[in-house]
């Protein structure tokens, strides 16, 4: 069963995991967030990151080590994990790799709504949606290729691998999803087809 956290922003474990190395300003995280390429799971601006530091100190899971200023910038405070953080970091962490949750992608919802496109569209959409997940796969295989000729260890790599796995599973099922459209042993296929037949398109019937 889910814990209810203190703090739930997945930026939060971000910056536990990431203050378990040193202690580190905002500016830094956001610095190493951004060079571990991990804007491609966690989305976060410079005042998302700043109001995370804010609720995990709060929650006394870091704590503020040093205050600096270098110049005429604005000050910069050094945050440390808490010994209250390092064991949010781990239950957390445990929880996300060990339960599955429901989610709720767009692509799901699009589905179950589906019906209200007439599926000759839908085909057509299908097809759009097959080119830029085989474009996708083109990209997160360069990343792959790339990281693996810098001697990157695969550790690092898993959530690209996990992100072709769940891409390439996806093209299998909207192939599939796209023939069964047409597919005559289908008995709601015809059905769909008629109920937008009887239907005017919009901007139809309107004097």
């Amino acid at each position: 069963m889910a814990t209810k956290r203190k703090v739930g922003n997945l930026l939060g474990l971000a910056v536990l995991c990431y203050l378990l190395q040193r202690p580190m300003h905002p500016y830094e995280l956001s610095r190493t967030l951004r060079d571990n390429d991990d804007v491609r799971s966690i989305r976060f601006t410079h005042g998302s990151l700043y109001m995370v530091v804010g609720q995990l100190e709060r929650a006394g899971f870091i704590t503020a080590q040093e205050t600096s200023r270098d110049g005429a910038r604005p000050e910069r405070t050094v945050y440390a994990l808490s010994d209250a953080g390092r064991v949010e970091q781990r239950a957390w962490l445990r929880e996300l790799v060990g339960d599955p949750k429901h989610e709720y992608p767009q692509f799901v919802t699009a589905l179950s709504l589906v019906s209200a496109l007439p599926p000759d569209e839908v085909r057509t959409l299908l097809a759009q949606r097959l080119t830029r997940l085989a474009e996708q796969r083109v990209e997160i295989v360069d990343i792959l290729d790339d990281a693996t000729a810098r001697g990157i260890p695969g550790l690092f790599l898993v959530e690209e691998e996990y992100r072709l796995a769940l891409l390439d599973a996806e093209v299998s099922f909207v192939e599939s999803f796209a023939d069964r459209i047409t597919d005559p042993h289908n008995d709601w296929g015809a059905l769909w087809a008629q109920f937008h037949a009887s239907r005017p398109a919009p901007g139809e019937g309107q004097s």
